[in-house]
């Protein structure tokens, strides 16, 4: 063996030169079936005219731990620097090149001790890299304020141009939700035209109502009534929640100022906002701030803000409202604008940055130049389906609804109702009458037999008398199949007991009815045809399908839904298909805590989804596509690297199985719009209308698709994001299939804007979140009894 070469000093290494980090090339994610048509949207391409951004470490020696002091030495260097920096505390970004490494001098002012700043190179990036997008999006917040917008939350609003409607002491505030993105198209300024509902009502009126209704409880009923809610101080436009109330303080009490000087809340307003208190012994309420993380993830804990009832004000949409029809008739023609509006507000913004000197600047500063257009580009509208009954099939029409064929034909099948019982009570027994005979008259042709039911009317309308009556009848008529009630008013209690008894306690499929619902001679044929096709799948009938060429396949649908019992709890809907037409279908429910994963639910139910296929067809599923609800952008990640591989254990469980799975990701709540583009007019795209590429991820396989009939407001698509494919399904394939499971939801003779399996898992979830609080009985989980 050679003896050990002696050690010569190495000499120093040469510095590596750097160069522009490369794009990665997009995933090849663009299908080729249906007609093409010009499609726009709500993003604006934005021209980076700066050849690069230059990415700096700094570090400071001795080190400064004060993030302050850290951008007051760094302000100190800015004839070195320039004027235009983004830095947060470690990190520098400027459009302009130093040298490799810069070496600066400071002082610090505590003790006087110099501090050497050294700044080097790191990295050069394109100027669309996403490194750049948070400082790009300060800009931007810098331009929405040089225009005047008030910044709310995240979004920026125009108090100016409110809409007053006095009669409901309302006031909307017209705004835009902006913000700058990469995609695959490169980056483009997506603009929301949003409103924010404020109400004219302080909290203060809102408990002096509550103290009229009930002055006993008065405390209780207003914890219930404002705990969680959302006010805004119109002093300052800014938005709190409301955590708790403290019944103990008052405006008269005082405070710690930053300076250490004690102020009363009176005081305060009065010297600070001009604003002189008028009811003096009113209690506080309090907001209690999330934890947030600074830059090196240390958590700052910051103590309970404390907001006066009378200078806060209610936001959203009042409960008593929700439940009126005309008065969300009045706030929605406000709130869902049309396409030709929504564009008409996007394309005023852009005019209103355009002719702003101070906005161009600001944009200049680092080479940012917002198009003055709209994207247009090309999209596709998907072929039209084949909506398959018992003994007759059509293809779908252009607005895809078959509401008159589904009442004229027979459904795939039907189980015939022979032991039933309608509950009601005394004063509805002439609706009751009209409903059963119109159900005789309307059955035939849908391929339904029906028995003429049980009918038992009910001495009054307790919640108490409603069930010790069908808990007898059940007792008494072991073989019943359905329990249909008839409910006046909007009654929450009653619907709960129902459910709670048909659901949990005695598992049968219950259908409950409004009395109003029925109470319209010329719409209760509509309404009985309508309320037999729910009925029929509640027992397990089977009423349209679609041709779905792949075989062997099971198709999974995700929905999460928080409980209203227990804030912290939330509830996961599974329902998965278990036969090869899709009709039938298999559900569960699991809860969980905020420290317990989803998958360990999630887990459980495909697994006795697999059992219940193999019971049904003596085979396991070869393809698996699951579409999972609920799944923000930031979570992505966290699917695909945890929740995925905990999934693929469940298949251990069966002697050498190994399915092809498909996940696919939902997302409903984006920003994107989409509009029907011809001759310079915006109008909403038809049902079918698919976009997978410009706007499309460019980290993931992914595309926009409109399944839905817009009636009113704008083309909202829904986002789908593959996140795994081991079945190799092609663009084409997974863009085709999502198109036809969202024909698949048997409440709507039409097409829906999720895929069917995804609707039902939310359906149950939130029937179980809202309601019954439990889990329901396994004897149900092979009916759609949550429709």
């Amino acid at each position: 063996m050679p003896p050990p070469l002696p050690e010569v000093p190495s000499a120093p290494s040469a510095p590596v030169k750097l160069t522009m980090e490369a794009a990665r090339e997009p995933f090849h994610k663009a299908g080729t079936k249906g007609t093409p048509v010009t499609v726009g949207s709500n993003h604006i391409p934005i021209c980076c005219k700066n050849e690069a951004v230059y990415q700096y470490h700094v570090t400071f020696s001795p080190n400064v731990e004060s993030m302050a002091m850290r951008f007051g030495m760094m302000k100190d260097h800015r004839s070195t620097t320039g004027e235009v920096v983004a830095f947060d505390g470690s990190i520098l970004y400027l459009p302009v090149k130093l040298k490799d490494v810069v070496s600066l001098k400071s002082v610090r002012r505590t003790d006087n001790q110099e501090v050497e700043i050294t700044v080097q190179m790191t990295k050069i990036l394109p100027p669309s890299s996403d490194l750049c997008l948070p400082f790009y999006n300060v800009v931007l917040r810098r331009v929405m304020k040089i225009l005047g917008l008030k910044l709310v939350g995240r979004n920026h609003y125009d108090p100016d141009s409110a809409i007053i409607l006095g009669k409901h002491r309302l006031q909307v505030w017209p705004g835009y939700a902006t913000c700058i993105k990469r995609t695959d198209g490169g980056l483009y300024l997506s603009v929301d035209v949003t409103h924010k509902v404020l109400r004219n009502d302080s909290v203060l009126d809102v408990m002096k109502v509550l103290h009229e209704q009930s002055k006993v409880s008065f405390q209780d009923e207003c914890t219930k009534e404002l705990i969680g809610s959302i006010v805004i101080t119109r002093y300052n436009n800014r938005t709190y929640r409301i955590d708790d109330i403290e019944w103990s303080k008052s405006p008269k009490d005082t405070f710690t100022m930053f300076d250490g000087s004690e102020t009363s809340f009176v005081d305060y307003y009065s010297k600070n906002y001009g604003i002189e208190i008028k009811e003096i012994d009113q209690p506080l309420l309090i907001h209690r701030p999330k934890e947030r993380s600074k830059p090196g993830g240390k958590q700052i804990i910051t103590g309970q803000v404390l907001l006066v009832p009378e200078l806060s004000f209610m936001t959203g949409i009042p409960e008593k409202m929700r439940k009126d029809f005309r008065a969300m008739k009045d706030l929605t023609m406000h709130i869902n604008v049309s396409a030709e509006q929504h564009t008409h507000s996007i394309k005023q913004l852009l005019k209103n940055i355009a002719g702003n000197a101070e906005t161009l600047t600001e944009l200049n500063r680092w080479g940012l130049e917002i198009s003055t257009d709209l994207l247009v580009t090309h999209g596709r509208i998907l072929p039209q389906e084949t909506i398959c009954l018992q003994s007759s099939s059509y293809v779908t029409s252009s607005d895809v609804s078959w509401s008159r064929e589904v009442g004229r034909d027979a459904c795939i099948s039907c189980i015939p109702m022979n032991i039933w019982a309608v509950f009601y009570p005394r004063r509805c027994a002439d609706q009751v009458e009209e409903l059963v005979s119109t159900f005789l008259k309307v059955a035939g042709p849908m391929g339904l037999r029906l028995e003429r039911p049980n009918r038992v009317e009910l001495r009054d309308d307790r919640t108490e008398t409603y069930i010790k009556t069908i808990h007898s009848q059940l007792s008494r008529e072991p073989n019943m199949q359905l329990v249909v009630c008839i409910m006046t008013g909007n009654r929450d209690d009653l619907y709960t007991a129902i459910k709670k008894l048909c659901c949990i306690k005695s598992p049968i499929p219950s259908q409950a009815i409004n009395v109003r619902t029925i109470s319209q001679p010329q719409k209760l044929r509509s309404v009985a045809q309508k309320i037999l096709l729910q009925i029929n799948s509640k027992l397990g009938g089977e009423l349209w399908t679609v041709n779905v060429p792949l075989k062997h396949l099971m198709v999974v649908g995700v929905d999460v839904h928080h409980d209203t019992s227990k804030k912290s709890r939330s509830v996961m809907g599974f329902v998965a298909s278990v036969n090869s037409s899709l009709t039938r279908w298999y559900s569960r429910v699991t809860f969980q805590t905020p420290n317990e994963e989803i998958i360990s639910g999630f887990k459980l139910c495909l697994s006795a989804a697999l059992q219940k296929y193999y019971e049904v067809n003596h085979n396991l599923p070869e393809k698996i596509v699951v579409y999972r609800d609920g799944v923000s952008d930031g979570q992505l990640k966290m699917v695909e690297l945890y929740e995925i591989p905990q999934l693929l254990t469940c298949f251990q469980a069966f002697p050498s199985y190994e399915p092809k799975l498909v996940f696919i990701v939902v997302q409903k709540r984006i920003s994107t719009t989409l509009y029907s583009c011809s001759a310079d007019r915006f109008g909403t795209p038809p049902p079918g209308t698919i976009l997978d590429h410009s706007l499309t991820h460019s980290d993931w396989m992914d595309f926009y698709l409109m399944a839905h009939q817009i009636r009113q407001g704008c083309g909202l698509p829904t986002h789908y994001v593959c996140v795994y494919n081991t079945a190799n399904l092609s663009p084409d394939h997974l863009q085709r299939l999502t198109y036809k499971m969202c024909h698949l939801y048997w409440n709507w003779p039409g097409t829906i804007r999720v895929p069917a399996p995804c609707k039902y898992a939310h359906k149950v979830a939130y029937l179980c979140g809202q309601y019954l609080h439990a889990e329901p009985a396994i004897q149900l989980s092979d009916k759609l009894y949550f429709l």
